[in-house]
């Protein structure tokens, strides 16, 4: 049986810290390493995108800031772009990740080419997306209009699609194709870095985020207000964006010389091989890429029980979910497993399992390419 022949793919997300940017650019090494011809399209180079990398290729999009507009636009130079490097390598593919601007400038720039030009247009929804500004007026009607328009429409958890169908009253199929993280190898070891954190003997808590207002920072240092012994840890956090807004808070709970912050970082897996606990705090999550990144390591999370988290890390099993809201009941789990390593390995052990079993590269991967390989037959 002939080998299927590789497929051109163009994908588009936003290049900062973030779950979509994350899991579009692993997803384009783990596509170009298995021989397709990867070409992402966006204004910066995603952050965890080498430079060179076979079959991998960075096409930026240059944005001008007429005096004409008041705002500076960024959709239509996406869609010229995108259509020019349809035009020019012949893509087969446009995946886009986020629906705002993404979604719509790929129906766009798929309405500029000629018939056989065309790339199949497949949308990955990854939460505020459809969940906020679905159902802001200003938005709705265009993301609705363009998922109605893709060839395929995914989103990464089960709970993400019933929210996308019922808040943007979508009649189309949807399909659930989880987040994947596969760990690079660590660049430095655990000891290394738990001695440059100055850990000791104390645990390490450990929180990754882009700091964006769902996330709750300030639950999150209410917790580690709570936790007893105070001694007897200390919070470290990769921060995707400025620390600056919540050093009046961590002076205000006393927590100075508890939590350590670390920004922009993109060895993460350094720091994940040395924490001993995942703490998130979250009103809302669609999935929740920084517990799956833990659990690679064999360190499971305390995290409330929202969106798809429970989809991801299995209360009990792999990792204690919460109410909530709930910071007593956070701060007393994980006071718990800091007092019972061998929970906590138990924990983590089933963690990184169902990691591999579930949510890496050789189970998700194939999905896409088969889905790829479907709306390309169409």
């Amino acid at each position: 049986m002939a080998r299927a022949r590789p497929l051109k793919i163009g994908i588009t997300c936003y290049p900062s810290v973030g779950g979509s940017g994350i899991m579009a650019s692993e997803l384009g090494e783990e596509l170009a390493a298995r021989g397709h011809d990867v070409h992402f399209i966006s204004y910066e180079r995603p952050f965890r995108v080498p430079q060179d990398r076979p079959r991998l290729t960075f096409h930026p999009v240059v944005i001008n800031d007429y005096g004409l507009f008041k705002y500076p636009d960024y959709t239509l130079p996406l869609s010229v772009k995108m259509a020019e490097v349809s035009r020019s390598v012949g893509l087969d593919v446009l995946h886009v990740h986020y629906a705002v601007p993404h979604a719509t400038a790929a129906i766009l720039a798929r309405d500029m080419l000629p018939l056989g030009k065309k790339p199949k247009v497949v949308t990955t929804l990854h939460g505020t997306d459809t969940t906020l500004l679905g159902r802001d007026p200003g938005y709705g009607p265009a993301i609705a209009h363009a998922l109605a328009c893709s060839d395929a429409v995914t989103t990464v958890s089960e709970y993400l699609r019933r929210e996308t169908l019922e808040v943007m009253s979508v009649t189309r199929p949807i399909e659930v194709i989880y987040n994947f993280f596969e760990p690079r190898a660590p660049t430095r070891s655990r000891a290394a870095v738990r001695r440059e954190l100055g850990l000791g003997a104390r645990a390490m808590l450990l929180h990754v985020s882009n700091l964006r207002a769902p996330k709750r920072i300030d639950l999150l240092l209410e917790v580690a207000a709570r936790i007893r012994p105070k001694d007897a840890f200390k919070l470290v956090v990769l921060a995707g964006a400025s620390w600056a807004p919540f050093e009046k808070e961590v002076r205000r709970l006393g927590l100075t010389d508890r939590v350590i912050v670390r920004e922009r970082v993109t060895d993460i897996e350094d720091y994940l091989q040395a924490a001993d606990l995942g703490l998130f705090t979250s009103e809302m999550e669609s999935f929740c890429v920084s517990i799956l990144e833990a659990m690679n390591f064999a360190c499971p999370s305390v995290a409330p029980a929202v969106g798809g988290i429970p989809e991801v890390t299995v209360s009990g099993k792999t990792g204690e979910l919460v109410p909530f809201g709930e910071v007593d009941t956070m701060a007393r789990a994980v006071e718990a497993l800091i007092k019972n390593p061998a929970e906590r390995r138990k924990l983590g052990a089933a963690a990184k399992a169902r990691a591999r079993k579930f949510f890496s590269a050789d189970a998700i991967v194939p999905l896409y390419e088969a889905l790829y390989r479907r709306v390309c037959a169409q």
